[in-house]
């Protein structure tokens, strides 16, 4: 029987806890690095992975690390510091080479940069960029869209397995960060029009009660309406986890993206100020 590829993680939170967790339990061997809250950290350890104190050490001690972080500058840190991924993988001694699978929402240009930066040391930096909440990540049931090469997403794909249930190849690097924005633009969208919707109902005297009985079941009920009023309803913070300050970082990032492929995204500028007035 081969052997299972050893897996670093950064960045155990809300999400990444729950994805290392279903690594290590399927018996991959883990490494995670420190996080100031101890308690996932300690969580892992006992469920039988290592701990390591710099970038640098987890890419010695691994085959395929995941990144699951705030954004493209704190990616960038990690992989280029001093005691970065890029200077620990020169100093493995291993077969295969390095994956660096990137799970945070991040800038698809820095994405791009980095794989072509990484890629003549023989380093695979690729995009894998979630779908889902902290309780999906927990029971293994993500989603994911990869941007990869096809012999390095089939390498990744049977440790992804362990946290995600839908897995889609999209195409290169940076792809699956591109997808990604997409996604949140929708998401975020809709959650927009729900808070205003949900403010000018109690404003004319329709309730969150009244508002959910007619919506619930018709046309535009929908999964993340679901969740969005777990919270709504039963104040449930577990159910629908999200900063506003990665909303409004998200949002930037398509509206980069947007400028870029030289398309107005006047609906996109709507919703991300939104945010930036939420935040205020």
């Amino acid at each position: 029987m081969a052997q299972k590829e050893r897996v670093g993680f950064i960045g155990v939170g809300f999400m990444g806890h729950g994805m290392a967790k279903n690594i290590v339990e399927k018996g991959y061997p883990l490494t995670v690095m420190g996080h100031r809250n101890r308690k996932p950290v300690e969580d892992l350890m006992q469920r039988g992975a290592k701990e390591a104190a710099t970038p640098a050490d987890i890419a010695r001690l691994s085959d395929i690390v995941f990144l699951c972080v705030t954004g493209s500058p704190q990616v960038e840190a990690l992989v280029r510091g001093e005691s970065g991924l890029k200077a620990g993988a020169q100093a493995r001694e291993a077969d295969l080479p390095l994956i660096i699978a990137d799970c945070t929402t991040a800038d698809p240009n820095s994405t791009v940069a980095l794989a072509r930066e990484l890629a003549p040391l023989g380093i695979h930096f690729i995009d894998a960029p979630l779908g889902g909440t902290p309780s999906g990540a927990w029971v293994g049931k993500l989603s994911t869209m990869i941007g990869a090469e096809k012999a390095v997403f089939d390498r990744v794909a049977p440790v992804i397995a362990t946290w995600a249930s839908k897995i889609e190849h999209i195409g290169g690097p940076g792809d699956g960060h591109k997808m990604k924005l997409l996604n949140n633009f929708l998401s975020l969208g809709y959650g927009a029009i729900y808070a205003e919707a949900l403010s000018l109902g109690q404003k004319v005297g329709i309730s969150p009660q009244v508002f959910d009985g007619v919506m619930r079941g018709s046309r535009m009920d929908c999964g993340f309406y679901q969740t969005f009023f777990k919270y709504v309803l039963e104040r449930d913070r577990d159910a629908h986890k999200f900063t506003l300050n990665n909303a409004c970082k998200d949002m930037r990032y398509l509206a980069a993206m947007a400028d870029a492929a030289g398309i107005a995204n006047p609906v996109g500028s709507a919703v991300k100020n939104t945010y930036a007035t939420a935040v205020e």
